[in-house]
């Protein structure tokens, strides 16, 4: 067809980058699609050098395999409760861990500083908010993240020392990972709340709920959670921000071995009401679940798969298996999502938590599609459940081998995410959570969807290829 031509056809328009064009052709009712481009690590000349240096290195792909390998060869099993200072290693009596990357007192939000103050209530160090205030300013208290003890807390997911913490062990490789109880929704204290009621619930979860289910694991010889897991989402979970069938399977599960207990009645009535109550009990048992079996692929030589993504309210971190022991931060983003009634945009505290390894294994956000029901809790339509696991497919390594998704024919779950996919096509991890008040003492306000920052994998990236492009 000679150009001449070509004003006589119909015109059918395909619109790439700048929508700018596409919108000006729908203004003059041209027909048109507009297809969502962008340059290859956002047009970043530094991260697309480090890419080509990156490029066809079966060194790097065998070593992702094997990570793979590892995370679906992990089998982790409920083994016991214990108390955090005699169980979690390093825990020492004036250490709090908390969630996501390092952070200094100074520079937590309101809902990271209001749960240490909870906790320093909790272990009578202090008796009201100025003196716990006051201690937690003073140095003598040791902040840690909890990745680095082996152990994951959600939203402000501080641990004190007489906490009770639920042991996870990886039967396949022999690692452990720990986790405290959950105390419900409301005005609980991973959220920032301090109240009385908060420090009863506490105290009562020690003395009464601990022991109970201590009682009922011992006699069941151990809880294997991956089955869990797997039939959870057959049943709408995606154990992140949605676990009402997998905290009912875990009630069935548990509940001949609470009556072999032979606890007193009002105990055993407590217990299995608190948990029947509520709906994301098993949520502190699925993050350390993956956070076992992400431990398990940390350390590979030329592994650029990341294992973990937390956040504590301030900044969001990410660790890569082949760069282990090093944090890459970014500042922590506002979440999208439904506002409980009375709250506002101003009211929500930046992404907080280290619950965000379930997406770092293939759940959450990356399973959205088995739980379309959640859109109802977090935003959006079931259409953007489905689209939110498929477009993980294009930054991970390979599939789950046990966790799979009914509506996308049984596909395994996307799984391992692979930084030089994140960053060569800039589709960012998708991740849906809780929302904090940014005030210390209030507690839940919503939930949503959030990304991690860009930075995160950037500075990953380059400095992954500082250490294996040579």
């Amino acid at each position: 067809m000679a150009i001449k031509d070509l004003w006589n056809e119909k015109l059918k328009v395909v619109n790439l980058g700048n929508p700018g064009f596409y919108n000006d052709l729908i203004a003059f009712n041209v027909p048109a699609v507009n297809l969502d481009w962008k340059p290859v690590a956002n047009g970043d000349p530094d991260l697309i050098k480090a890419l080509e240096k990156l490029s066809k290195r079966p060194e790097i792909d065998a070593a992702n395999r094997e990570a793979l390998n590892r995370i679906n060869s992990s089998q982790p099993v409920l083994t016991g409760v214990g108390i955090a200072r005699d169980t979690i290693p390093g825990m020492t009596e004036n250490t709090l861990l908390h969630a996501g990357p390092p952070i200094d007192w100074n520079h937590m939000s309101g809902p990271l500083r209001g749960a240490v103050i909870g906790a320093l209530i909790f272990e009578k160090k202090a008796t009201d908010y100025a003196s716990a205030e006051k201690l937690a300013a003073s140095g003598s208290i040791k902040f840690s993240p909890c990745h680095e003890h082996n152990a994951v807390g959600p939203m402000a997911g501080v641990v004190s020392p007489s906490m009770p913490v639920f042991i996870i062990e990886n039967k396949t490789y022999k690692n452990r990972a720990y986790a405290t109880m959950n105390e419900g929704l409301g005005k609980v204290l991973r959220y920032g709340a301090y109240g009385e009621e908060v420090i009863k619930r506490l105290v009562w979860m020690k003395d009464v709920l601990a022991p109970g289910i201590k009682k009922a694991i011992e006699i069941s010889g151990g809880i294997e959670l991956k089955p869990l897991i797997a039939q959870a989402l057959h049943m709408g979970d995606e154990v992140h921000n949605r676990n009402k069938a997998a905290t009912s399977l875990l009630i069935r599960t548990l509940l001949p071995f609470l009556i072999k207990a032979g606890l007193p009645e009002k105990d055993f009535h407590e217990i299995v009401t608190f948990i029947n109550s509520n709906d994301h009990f098993f949520l502190n048992l699925s993050m350390p679940a993956a956070k076992c079996m992400l431990e398990s692929a940390d350390g590979i030589e030329n592994c650029s798969v990341a294992i973990i993504m937390a956040r504590n309210g301030t900044e969001f971190g990410i660790k890569v298996s082949g760069l282990k022991g090093q944090w890459f931060t970014g500042p922590a983003g506002i979440i999208q999502g439904l506002l409980f009634p009375g709250y506002t945009e101003a009211d929500k505290n930046p992404d907080i938590g280290d619950s965000a390894i379930t997406e770092t294994v293939g759940l959450g956000g990356f399973s959205m599609a088995s739980a379309l029901a959640i859109v109802q809790f977090v935003g959006g339509q079931p259409e953007d459940a489905v689209n939110f696991s498929k477009k993980m497919y294009s930054i991970t390594v390979g599939e789950s081998s046990a966790f799979s998704i009914p509506i996308l024919d049984f596909r395994g779950s996307p799984t391992g995410i692979d930084i030089r996919k994140v960053v060569e096509t800039g589709i960012l991890p998708q991740i849906n959570t809780g929302i904090a008040h940014r005030e210390a003492g209030v507690g839940q306000v919503g939930a949503g969807l959030v990304n991690p920052p860009w930075e995160c994998f950037r500075s990953a990236l380059l400095a992954f290829a500082e250490k294996y492009s040579k």
